[in-house]
């Protein structure tokens, strides 16, 4: 059974509002584990802790906010969307003064736990919104113009945080996620409405809650889509994990180099969206999404290609630039067409969308460093393995099945 209620869509006006408050939820996530990064040599130091030991900042962000969306999204299917989505502000912005104030790691630790539950509610509740507010191909339009901003997050992330090392230390990166956490609870208070009418709200019972997840991963359709964007996603988790080694300690970018590199790439994401924006409505969404993971596929494939044989760097970059700015296609038209038979239950759905990129994705991440620091293989490999199975994930579970009748 699918839950079809159509919403009616915003205001131009309505909707630039909506662009930009949804995307800086949207952007939660990438600015929460990027900004950061540059600092974790510093902080071990500043915290007497062993490398490994400040690294569990990191896990520990990305395991709450798988589970934060696990638990969010279902229950913002009941309770409206903004009643959670303040709830979890405010857990991101108390979360955040505990990163910046913590003595030690383990408090860290404990810390970025609590502020990734904010985060989730971010994310997770964006996507839910957006099918609140819009269907059909304005739903996937808007999904494109979502990457404008949202795209951007994982492309500033780092260079922010590594300016911010100039004249501050970790501690003021997490008073400046503070901040935005409070910016955007305040923006969220003030000027979001409700996008989740109570007509069409769920209740939140762990027992309905389960059969409503049930029923989402049998859905051999809905497991499609979302299978082939997160196989997809974990190609990409492939390359944030395994470039700068690669591309630094095999082909001898500098880190300058490297930083350019990494934003053009990001840039892809972006022109892409937009492109996908410009084209969706005279191309349809399954149309687009294919294009776009056969393009991932085959841009994989040139990766392991480029690094198995050595081939000029040239070749490797744009080889790299095209699998990353498949992003921009496949992931608007996948979350588009998996929310768009859910509309009762999109919190739900948009959770299980969310959960399986970063748990797909968290597979992927240790394959990169398998044959050791003097090879780009294992990292192109695992690229091209996951690119192509994103594409037989989609062509497999979301091709119509073909009822034979006997008579």
């Amino acid at each position: 059974m699918t839950d079809t209620a159509e919403p009616t869509a915003p205001t131009r006006r309505a909707q630039l509002k909506f662009v930009l408050i949804l995307g800086g939820l949207s952007a939660f996530g990438p600015l929460s584990i990027d900004m950061y990064l540059p600092a974790l040599p510093q902080m071990a130091g500043d915290l007497h802790a062993a490398d490994t030991t400040v690294q569990l900042t990191l896990s520990a962000f990305i395991v709450g906010l798988a589970l934060g969306q696990l638990v969010l999204g279902p229950l913002s299917d009941a309770l409206g969307r903004r009643g959670p989505l303040l709830v979890g502000l405010v857990l991101y912005v108390v979360g955040s003064v505990l990163c910046a104030v913590s003595p030690d790691a383990w408090l860290l630790v404990a810390a970025r736990g609590v502020q990734s539950l904010g985060a989730a509610a971010g994310i997770v509740i964006a996507r839910a919104a957006v099918r609140d507010l819009y269907s059909g191909t304005a739903m996937t339009k808007f999904f494109s113009t979502l990457m404008l901003v949202s795209g951007l997050a994982p492309i500033l992330a780092p260079l922010i945080g590594g300016q911010l090392l100039n004249w501050t230390s970790w501690r003021g990166v997490f008073v400046v996620l503070t901040v935005f956490g409070a910016v955007l609870l305040a923006v969220v208070a003030f000027a979001l409405p409700e996008p989740l009418p109570a007509s069409r709200r769920s209740p939140a019972r762990l027992g309905r809650v389960m059969k409503t997840y049930g029923r989402l991963v049998v859905d051999r359709t809905f497991a499609g889509y979302a299978l082939a964007s997160g196989l997809l996603f974990a190609s990409m988790f492939a390359y944030i994990s395994g470039s700068s080694f690669a591309l630094q300690g095999v082909y001898g970018l500098s880190p300058q180099a490297y930083s350019v590199v990494f934003g053009a790439n990001g840039v892809g994401i972006v022109l892409a969206g937009q492109l996908n924006g410009r084209l969706v409505g005279r191309i349809s969404e399954r149309a687009l999404l294919r294009a776009g993971l056969l393009l991932g596929a085959v841009a994989g494939l040139l990766v392991l290609l480029s690094a198995w044989a050595h081939l000029p760097l040239a070749a490797l970059l744009v080889s790299l630039f095209l699998l990353v700015s498949s992003i921009g296609l496949v992931m608007p038209n996948a979350s588009s067409l998996a929310l768009a038979e859910h509309a009762r239950s999109a919190g739900a759905a948009s959770a299980l969308l969310g959960v399986l990129q970063f748990v797909v994705g968290g597979v992927a991440t240790p394959l990169v460093g398998l044959g050791g620091p003097g090879t780009a293989v294992p990292m192109a490999a695992t690229i091209a393995g996951f690119a192509v199975l994103a594409l037989l994930a989609f062509s497999v579970l979301t091709r119509p099945v073909r009822v034979v009748v006997s008579v």
